[in-house]
C-alpha cells in the first residue's frame, strides 16, 4: 500500500517522533479498551496498513508495548497478554509478600535502616503530584511501580527489589486498569504519602499496616479487580 510510505516520506525528526507517539498511544488505547482480541495476530505489515504508516513506527510501538507488558512475542508476531487467573493469584500473593518484606525486615532487625534521604525525595515528588493531580490514565501504573521500587530499595536489599520489579512487570497489563477509574489516582497518591511519612518517622508497624492495606489486605479484592480488568482485555470489538 503506497499510502503508508507517503505519510513518512520527508518527515522531520520532530514529525517522526510525533508519528511514533501517535501509533504507540493508539495501539495501547485499543488494547486497554478491549478492542483488540487476545487471539488477534499483531504484525508490522498489518498494523502499518491499519494506521497508514510505515513499519518503523509500528515496530517501535510494539517494542514499547512489549516493555509495558501489554503484548508478548509469538511465532507469528505479537499478541495481547492475558495472564490466567491462577497466574495472577500467584503473582499477587508474591507481590504482597515482597512489598511487606522490605518493612518487615526493618522491624525484625533494628540495624536495618531505611534510606531516609531517598524516601524524603520520593515524598516530595508525590507531594508535587498531590498539588497538581494527573488525570486518570493507565500509564500512571509506571509511577506507582516507581514508588514501590524506591520504598523497597530504601530498605537495603537489592535482590528483594529486583524480584519485586519483575513481578510488577508481569502484572502491569492488568494493574493499568486500576488507574482509569475516577478517584483512584488521588487515593493512591494520598496512600503513598502516608506510607512514606510513617517509614520516615520510624513508625514501622503502622507503616507495615498501611502498606498491607494499600497493596490489598484481601487477595480476593485484588482478584476481583484483576478479573474485571481481564474481562475488558479479553472482549474484542
Amino acid at each position: 500500500m503506497t499510502m503508508s510510505t507517503g505519510l513518512t516520506e520527508g518527515l522531520t525528526p520532530a514529525d517522526s517522533s510525533s508519528l511514533r507517539e501517535m501509533v504507540y498511544h493508539r495501539l495501547r488505547d485499543e488494547i486497554l479498551n478491549g478492542r483488540i482480541s487476545p487471539r488477534e495476530r499483531l504484525t508490522e505489515p498489518k498494523l502499518g496498513k491499519a494506521y497508514e504508516v510505515s513499519r518503523t513506527p509500528v515496530r517501535e510501538a510494539l517494542s514499547r508495548l512489549l516493555s509495558d507488558g501489554l503484548v508478548e512475542r509469538t511465532d507469528f508476531g505479537y499478541a495481547v497478554v492475558v495472564p490466567s487467573l491462577e497466574d495472577l493469584r500467584n503473582l499477587y500473593e508474591l507481590r504482597i509478600t515482597l512489598e511487606l518484606r522490605g518493612i518487615g525486615r526493618a522491624i525484625e532487625n533494628p540495624q536495618v535502616r531505611h534510606d531516609e534521604a531517598a524516601l524524603a525525595a520520593e515524598l516530595e515528588r508525590w507531594q508535587e503530584m498531590r498539588d497538581t493531580p494527573p488525570e486518570p490514565d493507565p500509564s500512571f501504573v509506571v509511577k506507582d511501580e516507581g514508588f514501590h521500587q524506591v520504598l523497597s530499595r530504601s530498605s537495603g536489599n537489592a535482590q528483594l527489589t529486583d524480584a519485586l520489579v519483575t513481578v510488577n512487570q508481569k502484572i502491569r497489563a492488568v494493574r493499568m486498569h486500576d488507574f482509569v477509574e475516577e478517584g483512584r489516582v488521588t487515593a493512591t497518591i494520598d496512600e503513598h504519602m502516608e506510607i512514606l511519612r510513617l517509614v520516615i518517622a520510624r513508625e514501622l508497624p503502622e507503616a507495615l499496616t498501611a502498606l498491607h492495606k494499600h497493596v490489598g489486605e484481601s487477595l480476593e479484592v485484588v482478584m476481583e479487580r484483576a478479573t474485571q480488568a481481564m474481562t475488558r482485555m479479553a472482549l474484542a470489538g
